[in-house]
């Protein structure tokens, strides 16, 4: 079953595949230690329900796992079928045509024919062009089937350790249940908690030292100021979330859980404010309609690497899928889109010429796109600083391009950011919002930073929609931001 990540939803009641195993099943799966752990029914204790809960997840995704390998192995296994009684004579008659062959002289003399009469010069180098001109072209297909197959490969279910239970425990917080539980959620927000890392052994641990065990107090939220502000996490956010918490102070004793718990919700509030304006609560290509988005930003952001994963993506979510080559100023850029599309099967448009016209790429690639019906077109776009009066202006063209020849596709401008650059980051996002005219922001690099708090103070300064994060290089570390299992990687214990 495909894994729309655009519209993450549970797998359909109806679904048999979807039904968890039986209690039975369960306990065998876990073994007999695990099983003699499981707590009494009727237990009041959180902690053991969500432990419960993650058991009987980790033993259905097993269960799934087990059952697709044995089905791998069906065909393999299977003992070839005996012939048909009708293709006997066949293969009989054959092998009598072929003895016959050496008996009739004109059979044998059919194939030697052509070659008896010579050919002329000019045919011989017409017929020597002619080689040269598939031996240009005809290795180029095959070569699209090789790049990358390790990464591609689907995720495996690891251990149940603690890094499992944490990532059922998100998925159960925001209402799953038990058979919505997918392998590629659980490989996620794995993956997202282990990028987040450099940031949280920071943040984490100086906000836990500042809580300690007592109830807060004024001079415990003024630590946790510094600390946010350490983080990246901006003036305005730090201001917003802590000055909820003062006042709730005032009113209350609040405990460090309940502290912790609020401050959780506070930044969340904060990061779904612009998408919520945007009326879009995820980002996806309409069906059956032409998308085009575009990725812009400075140099050095990721927008090659973004674009390729963003590809990886839609193909992986079912949409059919076509990628612009427009960022013809910089050295192998094409040849990097290229690699980018032979490892998620995506058609390329490209100019393989030096200085080619970016619009006249897209171009190519929406006249291509409005032919094959595809839904999602991704342009990559050159990298510029937002002071270029000149390269804004091309990003402006480009944008013409694409509202004279597709007026009713949806476009969408997505700026992709940095989260090493910290403020620099979002002072990029302010300038490029006013040139560039964005509707999202795609934060890269969060697993080699420990500024991964620039999301709050682009999403509070900038005013503008966090819709994809990155927390690695390998090709499934980008996803649809979601607020809540952002914040509960950013903040795990």
């Amino acid at each position: 079953m495909v894994y729309d990540w655009f519209n993450r939803t549970g797998p359909s009641p109806a679904d048999p595949s979807a039904t968890p195993p039986p209690a039975s099943e369960q306990v065998s799966d876990q073994g007999p230690e695990q099983a003699q752990e499981q707590p009494v029914e009727g237990s009041s204790d959180p902690n053991a329900e969500a432990l419960e809960w993650a058991r009987q997840a980790y033993a259905r995704l097993k269960a799934q796992q087990e059952e697709q390998k044995r089905r791998q192995l069906e065909p393999e296994s299977a003992p070839e079928p005996p012939l048909p009684d009708s293709v006997q004579p066949v293969l009989i008659n054959t092998q009598q045509s072929e003895q016959g062959l050496e008996q009739d002289p004109q059979q044998v003399a059919q194939p030697a024919t052509p070659v008896a009469a010579p050919l002329s010069l000019l045919e011989q180098a017409a017929a020597q062009r002619a080689e040269r001109q598939q031996a240009i072209t005809a290795p180029e297909a095959p070569a699209l089937e090789a790049p990358a197959a390790p990464e591609l490969a689907e995720p495996s279910l690891g251990a149940f350790d603690a890094t499992f239970t944490w990532s059922a425990e998100v998925l159960a917080a925001q209402g799953k249940r038990v058979d919505q539980v997918s392998l590629e959620e659980i490989d996620w927000l794995t993956r997202l908690r282990q990028g987040l890392e450099k940031t949280r052994q920071g943040l984490v641990t100086q906000l836990l030292d500042n809580l300690g065990d007592d109830p807060l107090t004024p001079e415990v939220v003024d630590g946790l100021e510094t600390t946010l502000l350490r983080a990246d996490v901006g003036v305005e956010a730090t201001d917003r979330a802590l000055g909820a918490l003062r006042q709730r102070l005032n009113q209350e004793v609040v405990d460090p859980a309940e502290g912790l718990r609020f401050l959780k919700e506070q930044l969340r509030a904060i990061l779904d404010q612009p998408i919520e304006a945007s009326g879009q609560p995820l980002l996806a290509p309409r069906r059956e309609q032409l998308n085009v988005w575009l990725l812009v930003g400075v140099n050095g952001v990721g927008k090659t690497t973004t674009l390729g994963k963003l590809a990886n993506l839609a193909v992986r979510s079912g949409y059919s899928c076509l990628i612009a080559a427009a960022d013809t100023f910089r050295a192998a850029a094409v040849q990097q889109v290229q690699v980018w599309g032979e490892r998620s099967k995506v058609p390329v448009i490209s100019n393989p010429s030096a200085n080619a016209d970016p619009a006249a790429v897209v171009y190519d690639a929406i006249g291509a796109a409005q032919a094959k019906g595809t839904e999602l077109v991704l342009v990559d776009t050159a990298g510029r600083l937002q002071t270029k009066h000149n390269l804004m202006e091309e990003l402006s063209k480009v944008r013409r391009i694409v509202d004279k020849l597709a007026p009713e596709a949806v476009v969408e401008s997505l700026l992709v950011l940095d989260a090493s650059q910290g403020q620099n980051g979002l002072r990029q996002a302010m300038a490029f919002a006013k040139a560039a005219g964005l509707t999202g922001v795609v934060l890269t690099k969060l697993d080699g930073s420990a500024r991964g708090g620039v999301a709050l103070a682009v999403a509070s300064e900038a005013r503008l929609p966090i819709r994809f994060i990155g927390a690695g290089e390998g090709i499934r570390d980008l996803r649809p931001f979601n607020s809540f299992e952002f914040v509960e990687a950013l903040l795990a214990r």
